[in-house]
């Protein structure tokens, strides 16, 4: 039932144009399993428990509710049906009503849940900015059947501007941006990125993907150490570049070609990020490696670097550490370095920073992460990249039934479903078209594989 209610929600956004799309990213860990959240305002007489109003669970751990477009402003808050239930501020005590105003075009806005009036104890000192929200806590890992939290972090201009961004892939989410989930202190990406914005920087988007605790010395690298683990690194860029991007350049306004994309991690993060720029050399050509744990697998990475074919030349890479992290740590940053020059990495295009007071730790990497950011994308300019799509015309009706029109001569296209895997190969060309009637009912992305055109959402609901 949930499911249909779903589609159905879903379906109707597209008939109502323009709208407010609010969307709960987060709610406090001590809220009841299965609780119903609803919308309370003056949009519906400040009712509670209003089933036209009750927020919609979107399978990847968000709310949301379509409001159509109106005029003014409204006043509202979130309730689980009563006002005893109502939500609270970071503390567990009153918040002010929330508000929201009509403007005649299209609006998503992000929120957060900070706690329950009537649960002790749903107060939270997080230090995260208001433009991070979780985009999941269990976003499907299909490559490893493991599911993860998803942090993002929006520009400041994200909402107010029509802005594509470029988009950072950075590991271990959880020490990124809040001090409550870090290991040992946060990085402040947010308050970094928000610092530079306010003097000028263009902004980018920061995916953050949580490590995966008892996993994440499996998935940081491709190959296995035989003393510590390891082996799962491929099959976790497999998801990083085949499930989650393709995601998030659908969902959100990014610039998705490899220029605009990075990848950046620290210790073993550095060593998949590096692997994956290798593996994706398509896909990821801005690379940040602070304090790389190359010694984990050096030879491996050194023979893969060796043998690849792969072209590195439009490759951007920074390397980072501290002179005293280990005894070859410097020696091993640096061979990595120069057999990815040998390979056709421009010198010119590293950057490499020994710091003698350096540490392997969260407060390292924090100081030096506005320096890598700018280094990274010192030569693009952001401001004039364009998507140029083809012109090409797809309508599509709820019972699988697509009409094309407009292209040359058939093309390839991969349809995925709404967590990034592909389900299907099509040959389309101009007519009607319909897909296998064996397609479980549900939300698919048509792209194509070769042509420049702008992914095609559909809907199947027979």
């Amino acid at each position: 039932m949930k499911k249909y209610l779903l589609l159905f929600f879903v379906f109707i956004s597209f008939l109502v144009y323009p709208q407010i799309t609010l969307r709960i990213t987060q709610i406090p860990i001590n809220t009841p399993a299965n609780a119903d959240i609803y919308l309370a305002g003056s949009i519906n007489n400040w009712n509670p428990f209003s089933a036209p109003f009750k927020m919609i669970p979107d399978g990847l751990g968000a709310y949301t509710l379509i409001l159509p477009e109106g005029t003014g402003t409204i006043e509202f808050k979130f309730t689980r049906g009563s006002w005893t239930s109502v939500e609270g501020n970071a503390n567990g005590s009153y918040l002010p009503n929330r508000s929201v105003t009509f403007t005649g075009s299209p609006q998503t806005i992000n929120l957060i849940i900070q706690s329950w009036e009537d649960i002790s104890g749903s107060g939270s000192n997080s230090t995260a900015a208001s433009n991070v929200q979780v985009l999941s806590t269990n976003f499907l890992m299909p490559q490893l059947n493991r599911q993860r939290r998803i942090w993002l972090y929006l520009p400041p201009d994200y909402y107010t501007t029509n802005k594509s961004y470029p988009v950072l892939y950075m590991q271990d989410g959880q020490n990124l941006f809040d001090n409550i989930t870090s290991f040992s202190g946060e990085w402040q990406i947010d308050e970094t990125l928000n610092a530079l914005h306010s003097q000028g920087d263009y902004g980018a988007i920061v995916v953050g993907i949580d490590n995966g605790g008892v996993n994440r010395i499996n998935e940081y690298s491709p190959w296995v150490n035989s003393q510590y683990g390891g082996g799962e690194g491929a099959a976790y860029m497999d998801f990083l570049s085949n499930t989650l991007k393709p995601y998030i350049d659908l969902n959100f306004r990014t610039q998705p070609q490899a220029s605009s994309t990075a990848l950046i991690g620290s210790s073993l993060g550095a060593l998949i990020a590096t692997y994956g720029s290798l593996r994706y050399n398509n896909k990821f050509e801005k690379i940040g490696n602070l304090s790389p744990a190359y010694w984990f697998v050096l030879t491996d990475l050194n023979n893969y670097i060796l043998n690849t074919s792969n072209n590195l030349s439009n490759h951007r890479m920074y390397f980072v550490c501290g002179q005293n992290e280990s005894a070859n740590i410097v020696a091993e940053m640096n061979l990595v370095k120069n057999n990815l020059i040998s390979k056709g990495v421009l010198s010119s295009n590293t950057y490499t920073k020994v710091d003698p007071n350096g540490i392997h730790n969260e407060s390292f990497w924090r100081q030096e992460f506005g320096a890598l950011y700018q280094w990274l994308f010192a030569n693009n300019n952001l401001q004039n990249i364009e998507q140029n799509f083809e012109t090409i015309k797809i309508d599509s009706t709820i019972d699988g039934k697509l009409t094309i029109s407009g292209i040359q001569q058939k093309e390839c296209f991969n349809l995925y479903n709404v967590i990034g895997k592909k389900v299907a190969t099509l040959v389309l060309g101009n007519g009607e078209f319909s897909l296998d009637p064996s397609l479980p009912n549900g939300v698919y992305i048509l792209k194509a594989t070769k042509i420049n055109l702008e992914p095609k959402k559909l809907i199947i609901n027979r």
